[in-house]
């Protein structure tokens, strides 16, 4: 497989694995801002699902994104977490978010005021946003 269709074939499978496939299939050529808030976050998960990063920084990834939005998106990163097992750090003003994470480190001011790890973690479809 040539390189150009092999990287065609990868972009077109890991799409339709972050369910945007059908979203987005049409607009590959244009900007990214052609597309909505949710799906650029989206998209940009699914480019970090390409390369299986050993860790993956998110600083505020839903702040800009309506509730459903956010659950995809945050859907999206526990699946990648789950299935590659990527390190995710969330940086983010949403304390509801933490509700997913194994650890939640707490930071005021610049300095960590508390590091512990969570005792009650759930699913995204369990969490309130």
């Amino acid at each position: 497989m040539k390189d150009n269709e092999f990287i065609r074939h990868r972009v077109e499978e890991t799409l339709k694995g972050a369910a945007l496939w059908d979203e987005v299939k049409n607009k590959l050529k244009e900007s990214a801002f052609a597309l909505s808030g949710g799906q650029q976050q989206r998209v940009a998960i699914a480019r970090a699902m390409v390369k299986k990063p050993d860790i993956l920084l998110c600083d505020e990834l839903t702040g800009a994104l309506d509730t459903k939005s956010s659950k995809d998106v945050l859907q999206r990163v526990q699946k990648m977490n789950d299935t590659y097992k990527t390190t995710v750090v969330i940086i983010t003003h949403n304390l509801n978010i933490a509700g997913m994470a194994d650890r939640i480190i707490k930071i005021t001011d610049g300095k960590v005021v508390s590091n512990q790890k969570n005792a009650d973690k759930k699913r995204v479809e369990e969490m309130e946003l």
